[in-house]
């Protein structure tokens, strides 16, 4: 079995293809056929000299994760679960009229434990590789049919299982091809890293690949925070609020994104409403309200669509551009929290964050 080359971005592409003998503009090309045209046999990239495509196929191999299954909700949200060897991880493709977007996972399960979110509740298994994050789209595009110049897939969110800046050291090439022109040529506003809060990965993001952010709130203070989300014991909320604040000066966007799930009698009160107002009012923002969507176990209630529609008019009576997630793909446990694959906690890392919090 030889490296990967779906995990290796346009420099450490070109750094193996120089141990080759080739020269940069090789990287080019092989990137263009993996990529842009999802070609995995090396015998088929016919701009390649015959010698250089043989050698190739003894040291490489162009492997994304093997599909396990393909579903498809009536509303056209389609989810792949895709084998990752120990365990499996899962992607959705949401098509909209204006857009099409697909949801990536970085890790197979998610050590943070938020109470709302069923991929937490599967406990942690590991980090994903750079290849298995991107094999994701690689897949994804090819079963959608695109081709080359094809947008089918027009804007990916790092917002399905695990939490991407826990994994950084892989997650990053992810984002440098899906960004590359020759490889996806997704620009920074179209691809969108969400997360928890680790305060100092965010810092680091920006200052390496400050794509489009989304945080995860989901409360108003520090309080409720800390129940929902244990994270928040260790980066508060006034350290967060400060690191979205540098983030913004080099984002892509004018704006960050916070999500805010709607919990029935927890978090969707009209003093919380204000309390949220308050709290992000000197950031930049906008807010996505997200209708809990229950899975097995699950203690809390969606909020009701009154509740919701209230607390968003009191947010947009401020200035506060807001909107209500749609929830798509339910059918199919494909919808925001829902996401579980198959995954078992080999390393007790869950523990270990919650400890160290």
């Amino acid at each position: 079995m030889g490296v990967n080359l779906l995990g290796l971005d346009h420099d450490a592409l070109a750094g193996c293809l120089a141990g080759l003998g080739e020269k940069p503009f090789r990287a080019r090309q092989v990137m263009r056929w993996m990529h842009q045209l999802g070609e995995s046999e090396f015998a088929r990239m016919t701009d390649l000299a015959k010698p250089l495509r043989a050698r190739l196929g003894e040291v490489a191999e162009i492997v994304a994760p093997r599909l396990v299954s393909d579903t498809t909700a009536p509303d056209g949200t389609r989810k792949w679960l895709l084998d990752v060897g120990s365990s499996a991880v899962e992607t959705v493709f949401i098509p909209e009229s204006s857009r099409g977007t697909l949801c990536i996972s970085s890790q197979a399960g998610c050590s943070l434990d938020c109470r709302f979110c069923a991929t937490g509740k599967q406990g942690f298994n590991r980090n994903l590789t750079t290849a298995e994050i991107v094999g994701q789209l690689w897949h994804a595009r090819r079963a959608l049919g695109a081709s080359r110049a094809d947008r089918v897939i027009s804007n990916v969110v790092m917002m399905g299982m695990g939490e991407p800046l826990l994994n950084f050291d892989n997650v990053l090439p992810a984002l440098r091809l899906m960004l590359d022109d020759n490889a996806y040529g997704l620009s920074r506003r179209r691809v969108t890293v969400s997360t928890s809060g680790i305060v100092p990965m965010i810092d680091r993001l920006r200052d390496t690949c400050p794509v489009a952010l989304a945080v995860s709130l989901h409360a108003p203070n520090d309080r409720l925070r800390d129940e929902l989300m244990p994270i928040n014991r260790k980066y508060p909320l006034r350290e967060l609020l400060a690191a979205c604040a540098r983030y913004l000066e080099c984002a892509p966007r004018d704006s960050i994104t916070f999500e805010y799930v709607m919990l029935a009698g927890v978090n969707d009160a009209p003093s919380h409403a204000r309390e949220l107002l308050a709290l992000v009012s000197d950031v930049s923002c906008k807010v996505n309200l997200i209708p809990f969507n229950p899975f097995p176990g699950a203690g809390d209630q969606r909020s009701s669509d009154d509740a919701i529609r209230r607390f968003a008019e009191r947010l947009q009576a401020a200035g506060i551009v807001t909107t209500i997630r749609k929830t798509r793909g339910g059918e199919i446990d494909a919808a925001c929290g829902q996401l579980a694959g198959r995954v078992a906690d080999r390393t007790r890392r869950t523990l270990r964050i919650a400890r160290a919090a």
